[in-house]
């Protein structure tokens, strides 16, 4: 991350009033950020609206009316068709970052569109869920345009706590896909582990302090495990979102030849559990597929 930053732009454009966009909108209004925003469902915008928002009709007049607008949907489909409706509203001078998850050539072709409106077009996907977006803590893996990331290093400042620039489109959305198949392959590995130590009649509380004080202790396990002992699964990132970016991801291992055998097994949890009727529970309850419903 470079130490130079450039002029911030006055007024920001916010598409997306999910369980991510919603926090995230709300840190940039709190920092100060003029904002129009927009969601499919227009209801969804509330919270954003009493907290001081401009409510636009359409994604193309929250393009219009802002300097640089960011987007965050759910999949690659919402990401394109958020792009087709923007491009009316941009023009050369603006910007468009696209935080969502999405395989590398979803992100290119929404790159295409973009430039062909003379806006610049910039790819940034988080990591990090419900809770880190609250407080300002996502990891931002940026690629594209080099000048647009240094303009809005404030905002991403604003909503996260790092912000990495990869270099050209599709570097961004190839390492979020990376990360998250990790994760989904750790969480599935922690849940057969905790259906384990039940069926050995051990208890799963000692298992995670005896974890948390060793080498395999990270905040995912210590955070997600004492629900998942509970069969509680408050949704932070949805379980249908990480069986998605796990299928991203192997998508990603086809292309390149490339071997992932452990997170091909994960995603086979992740299928048992959505059909286990999952879908919209937190991704720990990848559990429900080896155990607990």
């Amino acid at each position: 991350m470079a130490a130079e930053t450039s002029p911030t732009p006055a007024k920001l454009g916010f598409i997306g009033a999910g369980i991510m966009g919603v926090p995230m909108a709300l840190n940039l209004m709190k920092a100060g950020h003029e904002l129009v925003v927009w969601n499919r469902t227009a209801s969804a915008c509330q919270p954003l609206v009493d907290a001081g928002a401009t409510l636009a009709l359409s994604a193309a007049e929250a393009c219009e009316k802002s300097e640089v607008t960011f987007v965050m949907v759910s999949t690659p489909e919402a990401a394109l068709a958020c792009a087709e409706a923007a491009a009316p509203g941009l023009s050369s001078g603006k910007g468009y970052v696209d935080v969502s998850t999405v395989d590398a050539g979803t992100s290119s072709k929404i790159s295409e569109m973009i430039k062909a409106t003379g806006a610049s077009f910039l790819e940034a996907p988080v990591s990090g869920s419900k809770a880190p977006a609250e407080q300002g803590a996502l990891i931002f893996m940026a690629a594209g345009d080099k000048a647009l990331y240094d303009s809005v290093k404030a905002p991403l400042d604003t909503m996260g706590k790092a912000h990495f620039f990869l270099g050209d489109v599709g570097a961004g959305a190839k390492m979020k896909l990376i990360v998250n198949s990790v994760m989904g392959s750790m969480m599935a590995s922690f849940a057969e582990g905790l259906c384990l130590t039940k069926a050995a009649e051990l208890d799963q509380d000692t298992l995670l302090e005896i974890m948390s004080l060793g080498a395999i202790n990270t905040p995912m396990f210590a955070m997600k495990g004492p629900n998942m002992i509970k069969g509680e699964y408050p949704p932070a990132f949805p379980l249908k979102h990480q069986q998605k970016d796990m299928r991203l991801a192997l998508a990603l291992g086809d292309e390149l030849a490339q071997e992932m055998p452990v997170a091909a097994a994960a995603n086979e949890m992740y299928k048992t559990a959505r059909r286990l009727g999952k879908d919209d529970d937190d991704f720990s309850a990848v559990i429900a597929a080896i155990g607990r419903k």
